[in-house]
């Protein structure tokens, strides 16, 4: 289904691997100019290499005149975001991140191969693309408001399917739907004493005239930045995790902080530099785990509770009370990250998942899976098989739902179309003479 398209948050994180991979500088310039927003030639280049990795290229030029015009339709989404006033709180992006950062995750089996191959720590990672997570999401909420009371009538969603070559209907492929009955293994108090009391020496050594910078080399769980003796680089307010920028934005330069506890573990803090309103601080991290035999009795409750569930003693929804995992609240179902929706091809599952689901009959539930939640830590999970489909061509009876949605969203299109007609007459725009000749879908200079 043809649809407008918005920049995927899910490939951002692809600019750090590509980024790595190109051995000419730029000269980067605007290209573009859409209101008050600018487009660079270098945000071109990269999402030309994204399209590049997934083989999606048919001419350089005609793919950068097409990544060009979808940037400059999403710069207008955030104009008129701003206009509107509409607000993203910083909850709801740190949702976002944590949700791609627990995929890319699961992708490179841990988090720290995860941040040794791109060479940054998760909180730098997520940082890096706060901004532009922020930007897609104003986009896709200004979009959101001008489809939001478009609907589809039977008729209409008839109409859609008929309009279809019958040699262009969509082959369905296998999906699956997957709830999951999450256990995080409790830490021990001796080991968070242990990791708080090991902080305290490193802090009091460094106190007496020893390097940080050789401590966080040394010992920090934060490989991205311990290479670097712990340094962070400049950061806003907002930026950091609460706790951490709470006490850090305090300190005085070369002061040491006490110990602070965020979600990624246990930190001690040294500020750099103060520049305004940023600030440039170093930090070793350290991360309290579950012991082995915590870890055993996570994966033995949980083995156990789905031999009640397949006994028939308790219900997977029963079930679900035990789950310490929030999405237990929405029937514990796992969230595609690219489709918002709990609906997965199998190639969007992690692959530990697909080889566990693509062996289970609907209704079933696994055994206790190992995987590495949101902020890396070793968990466990049951898996319980909701719905698997089989490949077969789409057609109203067996598909209706599906079919419902993309004629909604060919209405949608179609009116999103007529707004950025519409919107671009009104508003500045400006593109350089290099791309003035490309075979924009809708006029932009007039």
């Amino acid at each position: 289904m043809k649809k407008l398209i918005i920049i995927s948050v899910s490939l951002i994180f692809m600019q750090l691997q590509l980024f790595s991979q190109q051995t000419e500088v730029l000269i980067d310039e605007v290209v573009a100019v859409v209101g008050n927003r600018i487009i660079l030639e270098s945000d071109l280049e990269t999402q030309l290499l994204q399209h590049q990795t997934k083989g999606l290229i048919s001419g350089k030029k005609t793919m950068k005149c097409e990544i060009l015009e979808d940037l400059m339709i999403q710069k207008l989404f955030v104009n008129q975001a701003e206009t509107d006033s509409i607000e993203i709180t910083d909850n709801q992006i740190e949702t976002a991140l944590n949700q791609r950062i627990r995929y890319f995750t699961s992708q490179f089996g841990s988090q720290e191969k995860l941040e040794n191959f791109y060479g940054k720590s998760i909180m730098e990672i997520k940082n890096e693309f706060r901004d532009l997570i922020k930007e897609q999401m104003m986009a896709e909420e200004a979009q959101q408001q001008i489809i939001e009371d478009i609907k589809v009538t039977p008729s209409e969603i008839r109409a859609f399917y008929k309009s279809i070559p019958a040699d262009s209907i969509y082959t369905i492929p296998t999906e699956f739907e997957i709830g999951e009955i999450v256990k995080k293994p409790p830490v021990s108090t001796t080991e968070l004493n242990a990791v708080r009391n090991q902080l305290k020496t490193y802090r009091n050594r460094i106190l007496a005239g020893e390097r940080f910078e050789t401590f966080a080399a040394l010992y920090s769980e934060d490989p991205g930045s311990a290479s670097r003796g712990g340094e962070l680089g400049f950061y806003r307010r907002g930026e950091l995790y609460p706790e951490f920028e709470a006490v850090a934005f305090r300190l005085e330069k070369g002061e040491i902080s006490d110990i602070v506890k965020t979600k990624s573990g246990y930190h001690i803090i040294q500020m750099l530099e103060r520049r305004g309103e940023t600030i440039n601080v170093r930090h070793i991290l350290l991360r309290p785990k579950p012991s082995p035999v915590e870890l055993e009795e996570a994966r033995n409750f949980l083995d156990s509770l789905a031999g009640e569930i397949r006994a028939g003693k308790i219900t997977y929804e029963q079930a679900l009370e035990y789950s310490d995992d929030p999405g237990k609240m929405h029937g514990g179902l796992m969230i595609n990250p690219y489709t918002g929706t709990p609906r997965f091809e199998g190639e969007h599952l992690e692959p530990p998942v697909y080889f566990v689901a693509d062996k289970m009959k609907i209704g079933e539930i696994s055994n206790a899976v190992p995987f590495l939640d949101e902020e890396g830590y070793n968990a466990y999970r049951l898996l319980y098989l909701k719905d698997k489909t089989i490949p077969h061509k789409a057609n109203l009876n067996d598909d209706y739902d599906r079919i419902k949605n993309w004629a909604l969203e060919n209405k949608q299109h179609n009116a999103i179309v007529d707004w950025v007609k519409e919107k671009n007459k009104k508003t500045y725009i400006n593109i350089i003479e290099t791309y003035r000749d490309c075979d924009f879908r809708t006029k932009w200079i007039f």
